[in-house]
């Protein structure tokens, strides 16, 4: 096993990090207005990976190999991309989008361009009590496992909903900001480690 303190290869920066853990970034949510209408028949029949399936959904559903993402196409111009690892390449890949849209020939622009959630996991390595952390952090926590086997926790600061599970597996989403995932962690991370489950 690699140190705890690697990351890639990369060592963590600890007074960033003081878990020693950084969370994968694992999907960035990312908007776009091209402030254009668009027709979204035609765009469905001549870019060949798109779909388009009006009873089912009121957008064009676009995907591009590189960076690997979805984008949902909206007749008002407006632009929802998934799937992306980083803020970066959601940005790269929704301007790619804004592209093919161009070349179809509708005069679309690359407005307001926002990062609107953050979708970020990594695991403890050890197994969770998620009872007692239920019992304890009531305020924020909801857990019916005949329902969903995670602990859901709403954090107030920074606003992150974290998925908890037994395994030491986290989930984090909400964020506008890598930072606040990186941030909401390290404030659960001693709450997770008081309720490390001791193994018989």
């Amino acid at each position: 096993m690699a140190e705890p303190a690697l990351e890639g290869s990369q060592p963590v920066d600890l007074t960033k990090h003081p878990s020693g853990i950084v969370p994968t970034l694992q999907n960035i949510v990312s908007t776009v207005n091209l402030e254009c209408k668009l027709d979204l028949k035609a765009i469905a029949l001549q870019a060949r990976n798109a779909e388009y399936n009006p009873k089912r959904f009121a957008a064009v559903i676009m995907r591009i190999r590189e960076p690997k993402t979805t984008a949902l196409i909206f007749a008002s111009g407006k632009m929802v991309c998934t799937g992306a690892k980083s803020e970066q390449q959601s940005k790269l890949a929704a301007r790619k989008y804004a592209r093919i849209i161009q070349k179809l020939g509708f005069p679309a622009k690359f407005k307001d361009f926002k990062i609107q959630n953050i979708v970020g996991s990594c695991d403890v390595k050890f197994p969770i009590r998620l009872e007692g952390l239920a019992y304890s952090h009531g305020a924020f926590s909801s857990y019916e496992p005949e329902l969903f086997p995670g602990l859901i926790y709403r954090m107030k600061q920074p606003k992150i909903v974290l998925l908890i599970f037994v395994s030491g597996k986290i989930v984090l989403t909400g964020a506008k900001v890598r930072d606040e995932t990186y941030t909401s962690f390290e404030n659960i991370y001693p709450v997770l480690t008081e309720f490390r489950k001791v193994q018989q």
